[in-house]
């Protein structure tokens, strides 16, 4: 296990538990947590995984943008963004994106070594678990910068399969790390139902 891995993992955990709190503060540590794991995916030719950190960056800046100035009437009582649920209509579309956009990135991913052989020297590892990791994470990040009960279902699915290729990969401490983050979704699934509940009242 390198520093890179250590730290990336100690990061991303800390982020992870802070968000599953719905704690402010999970933003920032997020930041850094992407810039080191964008080098560790790097390395293991994890290519989706690599560009994936360059969008969580932007979104965690934006998420911290978000929770701490809401629109007129969606705050709660500290006067961040209150936790809501999204409407069906949009899961279903969101879910019909993602579905899309696996099949897009999985196919580009698949051919990176082709298409670009100075940069990316092997194949990407499993192109399509790959990119479907890296897509519905995209739309479990949308939720949650909209702070949605739903983002933690994307979670747990998108954690349960990136803990099996880490694990494939040789990269034990982060597998370990996303198997930890499976059980932490869970329970920011639970905290946020109960607080949805109680903005609702």
């Amino acid at each position: 296990m390198s520093y890179l891995e250590f730290f990336g993992v100690l990061t991303g955990g800390v982020a992870v538990w802070l968000s599953a709190k719905g704690n402010i503060w999970s933003w920032p540590l997020g930041i850094v947590n992407v810039t080191l794991t964008f080098f560790l995916v790097f390395q293991v030719q994890l290519y989706p995984d690599m560009f994936l950190q360059i969008f969580f960056f932007i979104t965690n800046l934006i998420g911290w943008w978000r929770w701490t100035h809401p629109d007129k009437g969606e705050e709660d009582k500290k006067n961040e963004l209150r936790v809501s649920r999204m409407p069906v209509k949009k899961l279903i579309l969101l879910s019909g994106l993602t579905i899309i956009g696996t099949v897009a990135f999985g196919t580009f991913a698949k051919n990176l070594h082709d298409l670009f052989p100075k940069a990316f020297s092997m194949p990407s590892a499993y192109p399509y678990w790959d990119s479907f990791v890296a897509v519905i994470s995209i739309t479990a990040t949308y939720l949650m910068v909209q702070k949605k009960v739903e983002c933690w279902v994307a979670w747990i699915v998108a954690d349960v399969i990136a803990t099996i290729l880490y694990f494939s990969k040789g990269v034990l401490f982060l597998s370990f790390e996303y198997f930890v983050f499976c059980l932490i979704a869970a329970f920011g699934f639970w905290k946020w139902q109960q607080d949805a509940k109680i903005s609702t009242v």
